[in-house]
């Protein structure tokens, strides 16, 4: 039996899809399969909401929770942990293929959840939506923050699962061992297939 998505209260979360981002983006394969998806979204009226990091060029904004390693799981050195966000604000745009439009949400956010402190669930509950299906990355960062919050709020959680980017390792061990308890793990294709089955 198809597994059935009603595009009226489904909305694609496009976490951190920027360009600074670009790298591990196209290392994780995970463009193609993205852009088909907004592309197929679009075709339904399903809303997409671009959450992208949002930092003062200063770091006075920074999270400032001590960790044992950078993001690479190197262990700090002499110097400690440096706090920060450097990245310059032209490469904090979101990747141009996926060509954000004016009815989109612009989803400004601060931490590694993009329901923390931002609109995103007043404007997906203003829409009626109850499920959100999350492509992005890193997998074991954002995307598992904003599953968990996401779960939380009581929203139907689809992570999919090639639309995903992150450290190969952690993002394999999240899809196979920590989402399909808390949520559902679907492809493209099958998320796909469910918006088509629901709108039929």
């Amino acid at each position: 039996m198809t597994e059935r998505l009603d595009p009226a209260k489904v909305a694609l979360v496009v976490f951190d899809m920027l360009e600074c981002y670009r790298p591990r983006i196209e290392q994780a394969g995970a463009l193609k399969p993205i852009r088909d998806l907004i592309g197929h979204c679009r075709r339904h009226r399903v809303p997409i909401c671009y959450a992208r990091a949002d930092h003062r060029p200063d770091g006075a904004d920074a999270n400032r929770t001590l960790t044992d390693t950078d993001e690479g799981f190197t262990p700090w050195g002499p110097e400690g942990q440096r706090f920060g966000f450097a990245h310059p604000p032209e490469s904090m745009a979101v990747l141009a293929e996926f060509a954000p439009q004016p009815g989109d949400y612009d989803v400004p956010k601060h931490r590694w959840s993009a329901f923390h402190q931002t609109h995103l669930d007043l404007s997906l509950r203003s829409r009626g939506v109850d499920t959100i299906a999350l492509v992005g990355g890193s997998t074991h960062v954002g995307i598992a923050s904003t599953a968990f919050a996401a779960r939380d709020l009581d929203y139907q959680v689809i992570v999919v699962s090639d639309g995903l980017t992150g450290h190969e390792r952690q993002r394999h061990f999240f899809i196979e061992h920590v989402f399909p308890r808390m949520c559902r793990v679907r492809t493209v294709d099958q998320v796909v297939a469910a918006l088509d089955a629901g709108a039929a």
